[in-house]
């Protein structure tokens, strides 16, 4: 699934649930630390996952460790994300040479506790919310208005070092399976550069939500 919606240039590799003989780095197990079984599979498939996608790029499996924020930290040269939820995981990688960066994330289809969606959308995107809800029903447009904020997130986070809120990113997503997003927060005098929009596809399919978000490629 998650191959469907990531660009040209970008190898991903995905599980449905956890990968049997999967293993860590002995690093890896030192940065994961204490914890329970669910926790310490969820982090091993991910990373299995990755390194399957590396060997989409060429590239030789290596301890995947996380760094500030829990954001993975990538070989040389690569950029990359990695998701999971209940019963799915998946990574997705690019060589920094054509991607600046990417986000992926994946969420189960169905609908936000109530009240959330007042506090994870903007104005503009709870309006437009009702318009889709109401012209797609069978779409949980709300929770997928928040995987997008977050597959953008963690492509805004490994460039700028920074945090992100819901209100950080203006959101307009497509029925066609894309989505467009606005950075509203303002960028660090010693970042002008700062990405200031991403672009992104998303698909609902077997009880899932995937998102990916990149930066526009420049014409």
């Amino acid at each position: 699934m998650i191959e469907e919606i990531v660009p040209e240039g970008v190898a991903a590799a995905e599980h449905f649930g956890d990968a049997p003989g999967a293993a860590l780095y002995p690093e890896e197990l030192v940065a994961l630390g204490e914890t329970g079984e669910a926790r310490r599979l969820e982090f091993t498939t991910v990373r299995h996952c990755a390194r399957r996608a590396l060997g989409g790029l060429g590239l030789p499996p290596a301890p995947l460790l996380p760094g500030v924020r829990g954001a993975p930290r990538w070989p040389d040269g690569v950029v990359g994300s990695m998701t999971h939820c209940a019963g799915y995981r998946a990574a997705a990688v690019a060589r920094r040479s054509g991607m600046s960066t990417l986000g992926i994330d994946a969420e189960p289809h169905e609908p936000l506790a109530e009240g959330l969606l007042d506090y994870i959308a903007l104005p503009e995107e709870r309006q437009r919310h009702t318009g889709l809800a109401d012209l797609h029903p069978d779409v949980c447009w709300d929770r997928l208005l928040f995987c997008a904020k977050e597959a953008v997130y963690k492509a805004w986070f490994p460039v700028t070092q920074r945090w992100l809120g819901f209100d950080g990113a203006l959101i307009s997503l497509v029925p066609d399976g894309t989505f467009r997003a606005r950075v509203l927060a303002v960028p660090p005098p010693q970042q002008p550069c700062s990405p200031t929009a991403f672009e992104g596809r998303w698909l609902a399919r077997n009880g899932l939500l995937l998102a990916c978000a990149t930066e526009p490629r420049s014409v």
